[in-house]
């Protein structure tokens, strides 16, 4: 497989990251955030502030440019109100607080030190109200209809009538999970640089973002700032991480914006790390109550699946937890709800599989204990329960073999070499646990649009304003492109990171190679097709009046179909025709494939796990996962992201967690000393493998995004092997060695 194309410039140094670009005139601003997270700005004394040295400007409430409402959607996903994916606060607008951390001033001055020294000088007082911190009480209580507002993502559903099922079932599990607030985190911390000109007397704003969505972003801006679309232009070529992050909860870019038109220069604004637990987003907390009914051989004959989900006061986000719930297992009745709880604290938005990581990591976690009430193998309890066609919708699956998934990842853990008898088996003073888990991830795939031009020298450049976030886009892209176009990828340069170029979706839910994969490849073969035209008119040429449909591409060449021998390079064509380049652009979307065929992706991850008595730490021993994803595109990069993925879910299962103080709603743990986090002393040697099974029905590449999927099932495969080490189950993540103490003392 390719390695990296842009792993060199990484390496060297030379991918410049947003807080890197250097404009000339740059200013820097900083944030004076809020000390308390409910009630209204009282007064806010600006004075020393403008007063210190290199100080341009301050904003507060008082002053700040006034911003249009944050709109409705943007494309298709729901922004605003239940559901809606981001903030419906514009940022200095009024004096409300509504979270601890809130921006309540920006500092703007000549450097960087000058900035964050000045934005301690700013001075609030506070009329404070109690803040609302406990799901259980919380005063605004909603039901949200759909995630996003997709309706093919409903939040609330029945199928059959699951609690009749229930009552009437010989054996009844009803069980309560619970997972605690978790951050993203990644390396890089969010930037915003802005810069405002006239051309033409009208304003035009570039801002280059650590986004993974520039034309979400351009529209937010357009839409906020009053512009025209087009006058807006985002820019983000690399991105150090995001893993849900980035690309939802904008008030730090805003505020840039807003600060360089009012200081008349560009503006940088990069938030410290202690930010980055109050305005970047977080994975809210949840309670899942899973209702499974089955006959006592172990067929499930319902499941409820009820989630308590946390949100701000300005934001309508739900993690939808029972997604999972609606096609893992074939369940003749089945319901699930969520319920949303509104709190004075930030806002949540996608983590790493939103919904799945967590209420996968439930639903997993009760399928085992139903193994355990019927004493039947974990492994053969799912088989039982086997869906061969989506049990909500009655659609087939597109492509699924999962079956082959437990059977290969059986044989990598030494699955039925183990004791099956919980707490039966220990190596020195440790006690040892074997688990596993089911893993799926939706198989999304999105409208993008590709731009392909060939030049006269033979090479070819292909465009999106698609993202690299750590994914492998440059390379999966340029590959891909490559392949359509008959070129070797040294040939063939691939740009994306820029709102210039043809749109394309923000970057998430596993759905990049699916979406944009396919439009790089037809705006490659339209560019081959532009070009075949020219050549069929050209009388010079050997493919002169040859129909199109009789003459491929090979090697850089057009060439007769029956005569490979008649034919030229893309250069010679273009050169007589005195073209120095040929373009074609194309957009592609899913078809009615998605009315016949269910999309889903789908794995198996096992665990071996020791936990010390004395300590109550756990060390995950051996992880091993194997994946159904469809054709993967480069086994390296795929590679790269299920150890990633699993990596992660090792975290949320042991260590990761945020606590707010329930005092006055601040975040205890603000950096990453204190947010623990995997160390490769914590990680074992992973094994991954993927089954490279080419999905039929989801495009001509039949490859399925691989984003998710490793986080996915992780955390109930590794809380599975601490029951079977422990003979206790724990019902709360992180199971952190406390927890863990408590359960053996009991």
């Amino acid at each position: 497989p390719l390695d990296r194309v842009d792993g060199r410039l990484k390496v060297m140094g030379g991918a410049r990251y947003t807080a890197e670009w250097d404009l000339p005139g740059l200013a820097y601003g900083a944030l004076a955030t809020s000390a308390i997270a409910r009630g209204k700005v009282r007064a806010i004394d600006v004075k020393a502030a403008q007063q210190a040295p290199g100080v341009l400007a301050v904003l507060t409430y008082l002053n700040a440019p006034r911003l249009q409402p944050m709109p409705d959607k943007v494309g298709g996903s729901l922004f605003r109100g239940e559901g809606g994916i981001t903030e419906t606060l514009q940022p200095l607008q009024d004096a409300t607080i509504e979270y601890a951390g809130q921006p309540l001033a920006v500092v703007v001055a000549d450097t960087h030190e000058h900035a964050r020294y000045a934005a301690t000088l700013v001075h609030i007082t506070y009329d404070e109200a109690k803040p609302e911190l406990d799901r259980a009480t919380a005063s605004r209580q909603t039901l949200p209809e759909s995630f996003t507002g997709s309706k093919e993502e409903p939040l609330q559903v029945t199928v059959g009538d699951p609690k009749a099922a229930l009552a009437a079932a010989p054996v009844k599990l009803e069980r309560v999970y619970e997972s605690a607030i978790t951050h993203h985190n990644p390396i890089e911390q969010l930037a915003t640089i802005a810069r405002w000109e006239k051309r033409n007397g009208a304003d035009y704003l570039t801002v280059y973002d650590t986004t993974r969505g520039v034309d979400t972003l351009q529209e937010v801006f357009a839409a906020s700032l009053n512009l025209p679309k087009e006058n807006v232009q985002i820019i983000c070529p690399f991105i150090g991480g995001a893993f849900g992050s980035k690309g939802w909860l904008y008030a730090p870019a805003l505020l840039t914006a807003m600060a360089a038109r009012v200081v008349g220069r560009p503006v940088k604004i990069e938030l410290r790390r202690q930010d980055m637990f109050s305005t970047a987003g977080q994975r809210g907390a949840t309670r899942q109550t899973l209702s499974l009914g089955a006959t006592r051989d172990g067929k499930l004959t319902a499941l409820q699946h009820d989630t308590q989900a946390q949100s701000s006061m300005v934001s309508g986000y739900t993690e939808p937890c029972a997604r999972v719930s609606r096609m893992m297992y074939a369940v003749p009745n089945l319901g699930f709800a969520h319920h949303l709880s509104h709190l004075n604290l930030p806002s949540p938005c996608p983590m790493r599989g939103p919904g799945e990581t967590v209420g996968g990591w439930a639903l997993e976690c009760a399928i085992d204990e139903l193994a355990t009430e019927l004493n039947i193998d974990p492994v053969e309890l799912r088989l039982r329960n086997y869906a061969d066609k989506n049990p909500e919708t009655g659609k087939p699956f597109s492509s699924k073999h999962l079956r082959e998934c437990y059977a290969r990842g059986q044989e990598l853990i030494g699955w039925n070499a183990r004791n099956p008898k919980p707490r039966s088996m220990r190596e020195g003073n440790s006690l040892i646990g074997y688990g596993m888990a089911t893993t799926m991830y939706p198989a999304a795939r999105r409208e993008a649009s590709a731009r392909a031009t060939i030049f006269a020298d033979g090479r070819a450049l292909v465009q999106s304003a698609t993202h690299e976030l750590g994914n492998g886009a440059y390379t999966i892209f340029r590959q891909i492109s490559a392949d359509a176009l008959a070129l070797p990828v040294d040939n063939v340069r691939f740009e994306l990171g820029d709102s210039a170029l043809p749109q394309a979706p923000t970057t998430g839910g596993s759905a990049t190679t699916a979406t944009i994969g396919p439009a790089a490849t037809a705006a490659s073969q339209a560019a081959l097709s532009a070009l075949k035209k020219v050549a069929i008119r050209d009388a010079k040429s050997p493919l002169f009046g040859a129909a199109e449909d009789a003459i491929e591409a090979r090697d850089g060449r057009l060439v007769r179909k029956a005569n490979a021998a008649q034919g030229e390079t893309y250069g010679a064509i273009l050169q007589r025709a005195k073209l120095p380049s040929i373009s074609a652009e194309s957009t592609t979307k899913p078809g009615d494939e998605r009315e016949q065929f269910s999309f889903y992706s789908f794995g198996a991850v096992f665990a071996k796990v020791r936990v010390d008595e004395a300590s109550g730490s756990v060390r995950v021993a051996q992880l091993c996962a194997v994946y159904d994803v469809g054709r993967l595109m480069n086994p390296q990069t795929a590679h790269s992201q299920f150890i990633g993925g699993m990596a992660m879910g090792l975290g949320a299962a042991l260590m990761e967690a945020t606590h707010y103080d329930a005092r006055n709603g601040r975040a205890v743990v603000r950096n990453l000393a204190d947010y623990h986090v995997p160390s490769m002393a914590d990680t074992p040697d992973i094994i991954a493998e993927a089954l490279n099974i080419p999905d039929p029905h989801i495009s001509t590449l039949g490859a399925r995004g691989i984003g998710e999927i490793g986080c996915v099932g992780t955390p109930a495969a590794i809380t599975n092997a601490v029951f079977h080490a422990m003979g206790q189950r724990l019902r709360s993540l992180p199971l952190t060695p406390d927890k863990v103490l408590k359960a053996l003392a009991s």
